[in-house]
């Protein structure tokens, strides 16, 4: 019975007609000499235009990469920075001997060195933000509120408007409601 219905449906179609679509012959009118001039002045203000602001994208990306070109160095450098501010940290019991304040000095040398290629701290207090701030751990305190930062693991860094490195911060968590509480 299937076979039966095969002829009969090629024979509808080869009945419809065929139109075949000719495509429409746009005839172009010639320009006169100041049409065609105004045509090709607009050519060439277009094209001047698309060329000052490729320039401009151009000098606005070599910017950005002059910026950011030693985010690496910067970035494999803190570690450093931070176990020299620990070791700093440990050596201020003997704030009067060279050793200390000639660490101090360096550190500062490294401090302004790092500011002048645009490195920021990123700000640690207040409330957690995940944008800027990692979290390690909760822990509840009392007169907290639950988000709140109590204290930085590892200092955070911003190059210029770029987050570097998330500061590691401890944060307060709500504290836990046991069933007998809610009785």
């Amino acid at each position: 019975m299937i076979e039966d219905d095969a002829p009969a449906a090629e024979e509808t179609h080869a009945e419809a007609p065929t139109e075949e679509l000719e495509p429409e012959v746009v005839e172009e009118v010639p320009l006169t000499p100041e049409e065609e001039a105004a045509k090709w002045k607009e050519t060439a203000l277009r094209t001047a235009a698309d060329l000052e602001n490729y320039r401009k994208r151009m000098a606005r990306e070599r910017s950005e990469d002059l910026r950011f070109a030693r985010a690496g160095l910067v970035e494999e450098l803190l570690p450093v920075f931070d176990n020299f501010s620990m070791g700093l940290q440990m050596a201020e019991q003997e704030q009067d001997s060279m050793i200390y304040k000639g660490m101090e000095m360096v550190k500062g040398q490294l401090v302004d060195f790092l500011e002048s290629q645009g490195l920021k701290e990123v700000p640690a207090e207040g409330i957690f933000d995940p944008n800027l701030h990692e979290a390690v751990a909760e822990e509840e305190k009392e007169g907290a509120e639950p988000g709140e930062i109590l204290f930085v693991k590892r200092k955070g860094y911003k190059m210029h408007d770029r987050l570097i490195r998330a500061a590691a911060v401890i944060v307060a968590k709500a504290p836990e409601t046991s069933a007998e509480d809610s009785e």
